[in-house]
C-alpha cells in the first residue's frame, strides 16, 4: 500500500518545518507497511488529544477519535476494551500527556494496557504560543515564564518506566528512518508502549541544532536488561547537558491488562490470596435482584 493512500482531503495548516510532519510521513510509512502485511484499515483506530500535534489524525485517513486535553488515553483504554482486536495508536502533546493527562498515563502504563502512546514532545505549549510544559528545561523564557522558569522537568521515560510501561522508546523529527522501526515495534508490541518523540516547534522552542549535536542511536544495548535500561534513560534528565539516546530502551512482555480483564469477566482470571472468602455460587438474574432488594432494604 503506498502511504499516499492514507492522505486526506484536510489542509495542512502545520507551521513550515514542524516536527509534526516527519511524525505524520513515519507512521503513514509504517501503516501502510502494517497493512501490506495484513492489518485491515478497518483494525486501526487512532486517537489524538488536544493541541498542535492533535491535526495528525485528520491528515490519516483512518477511523479517529479526538478527546479532550489530557484524555487520551481512558478514550483508548475504552476502545481497546470494546473491541480488543483492534490497534489503538495514541498521538499526545507533552503538555497533554505529561501534565493534564499524567495520571491516566501512569495507570495505562501500570496495568499494562494494550495500546500504542506516540507523544509529540515539543517541551513548549505550541498551539496557545509558548508556554512551559512538564519537560521545558530549568529558565525556559515562554508567555507564562517571561523571567524563566522555576521547576526542573520530569523526565518522563523514567516516570513510566517505574509505572512498568512494558515498551520506551524515545525518537527525534529529524531522525525518519529510526521513527519508522521504534513505530512499528511499539505498535505490535503486546502490553502499553510508548515513543517520547523530541518533536521540534520551529516556532516558539526551535532545538534542532541542540538535539543534531547530542543525540546517538543506541547500539549493543539489550532492551529486556532492566538496570542497563534504567541507566540509559536516566543519562539525560531533559535538562543538563547530556548525549541523547535514542531507540528502544525497554522491552518485556507480560499478560496484558484486557487479557486480565476479560479473564477475570469469564472466571477464569486466578491470583494468589491470603484472605479466605466464601465460595461464590453462580445465580441467575431473579436470584440477583432479590439479593439486591435485601441488601438495601434498610436503605429504602
Amino acid at each position: 500500500m503506498n502511504p499516499k493512500d492514507l492522505s486526506t482531503y484536510a489542509k495542512n495548516t502545520w507551521c513550515p518545518g514542524c516536527g509534526n510532519f516527519a511524525i505524520l510521513t513515519a507512521i503513514k510509512a509504517v501503516i501502510s507497511n502494517l497493512i501490506e502485511e495484513g492489518l485491515t484499515q478497518e483494525r486501526i483506530v487512532l486517537v489524538s488529544g488536544i493541541g498542535c500535534h492533535a491535526k495528525i489524525v485528520d491528515y490519516i485517513n483512518l477511523n479517529s477519535f479526538y478527546s479532550i486535553h489530557g484524555r487520551t488515553v481512558p478514550a483508548a483504554e475504552a476502545i481497546k476494551l470494546a473491541n480488543p482486536d483492534v490497534k489503538v495508536i495514541c498521538f499526545a502533546g507533552d503538555g497533554d500527556a505529561y501534565g493534564e493527562g499524567l495520571e491516566h498515563l501512569v495507570f495505562a502504563a501500570k496495568r499494562n494496557a494494550n495500546i500504542t502512546m506516540l507523544i509529540h514532545n515539543n517541551r513548549v505549549y505550541g498551539l496557545t504560543i509558548g508556554q512551559y510544559t512538564p519537560t521545558s528545561p530549568l529558565g525556559f523564557k515562554g508567555r507564562s515564564t517571561p523571567f524563566g522558569t522555576t521547576e526542573l522537568p520530569i523526565n518522563p521515560l523514567e516516570v513510566m518506566f517505574s509505572c512498568g510501561a512494558t515498551y520506551l522508546a524515545r525518537g527525534t523529527s529529524h531522525g525518519i528512518d529510526l521513527l519508522k522501526q521504534i513505530f512499528k515495534q511499539a505498535i505490535l508490541h503486546k502490553g502499553f508502549s510508548l515513543v517520547d518523540i523530541l518533536q521540534v516547534c520551529v516556532t516558539f522552542f526551535n532545538m534542532y541544532e541542540y538535539y543534531d549535536q547530542r543525540v546517538y542511536e543506541l547500539k549493543g544495548h539489550n532492551p529486556q536488561d532492566y538496570d542497563s535500561a534504567l541507566k540509559k534513560i536516566k543519562e539525560w534528565d531533559y535538562n543538563q547537558d547530556a548525549p541523547i539516546a535514542l531507540g528502544a530502551f525497554y522491552k518485556k512482555e507480560i499478560p496484558t491488562f484486557e487479557e486480565r480483564f476479560l479473564a477475570g469477566l469469564q472466571g477464569t482470571l486466578s491470583y494468589k490470596s491470603t484472605v479466605s472468602y466464601p465460595e461464590s455460587v453462580p445465580f441467575s438474574a431473579a436470584d440477583r435482584d432479590t439479593k439486591i432488594k435485601e441488601l438495601l432494604k434498610d436503605y429504602i
